[in-house]
């Protein structure tokens, strides 16, 4: 049985457009895996606290010295790697916000990154831990910058989840939202289609 992960960045909730991208491909791969577990973490909803020193020091402290605070955000922490851990496939709506990434993505991502938990350091460098995930990235822009050097999102993710092992991203773009009705109802309407060959027709890496 399939477990996917739906991660929701957008800060205008279940109304973003890469929120309704997203919802869109969940529903398209349970149409298709009737049996799918549908895990969702909206972070507009639920925001993970940004990291500061001291919750960086939870992540660093031995588990026996760990003060009561401290083992509150290991256990947060574990609860969301868990999340990731279980899926087998990721659906991230990955809106472009001042030509980066939602700032409650990047704390998101600074809670999973743990080293000997989501990856390890080894003689040959850094090995992700969370292999064998297949990971559909559905980003929406106001503007049109994919392939272009303003496009610093895809790079960032793409390099990210590879850190954690994940290597096996497909990335679905709406882009030139906000330059017209007409402009946007194409992007849109073309990330659909994209969306229902993806969920209907890619198999699951092995």
């Amino acid at each position: 049985m399939t477990t996917l992960l739906q991660i929701n960045t957008s800060l205008f909730g279940d109304t973003g457009q890469s929120s309704r991208l997203s919802d869109q491909f969940v529903a398209l791969w349970q149409a298709r895996e009737p049996g799918t577990i549908v895990i969702k973490r909206d972070l507009a909803r639920d925001p993970v606290p940004h990291l500061t020193a001291e919750r960086f020091q939870a992540f660093l402290a031995r588990a026996a010295e760990r003060s009561a605070a401290q083992q509150a955000v290991v256990e947060y922490s574990d609860q969301l790697i868990e999340e990731l851990r279980r899926a087998h496939v990721i659906a991230l709506g990955l809106p472009m916000y001042n030509f980066g990434v939602p700032s409650t993505l990047r704390a998101y991502f600074d809670h999973v990154a743990r080293a000997g938990v989501t990856f390890r350091y080894t003689a040959n460098g850094a090995e992700g831990l969370l292999a064998g995930k297949k990971a559909f990235v559905l980003a929406t822009r106001g503007g049109k910058h994919a392939g272009t050097a303003s496009d610093s999102p895809t790079a960032y993710v793409r390099q990210f989840l590879g850190f954690l092992g994940i290597k096996d991203v497909e990335f679905v773009y709406a882009e030139g939202l906000a330059l017209g009705e007409t402009q946007k109802n194409d992007a849109l309407g073309d990330a659909s289609v994209r969306l229902q060959y993806l969920a209907q027709a890619r198999p699951l890496a092995a």
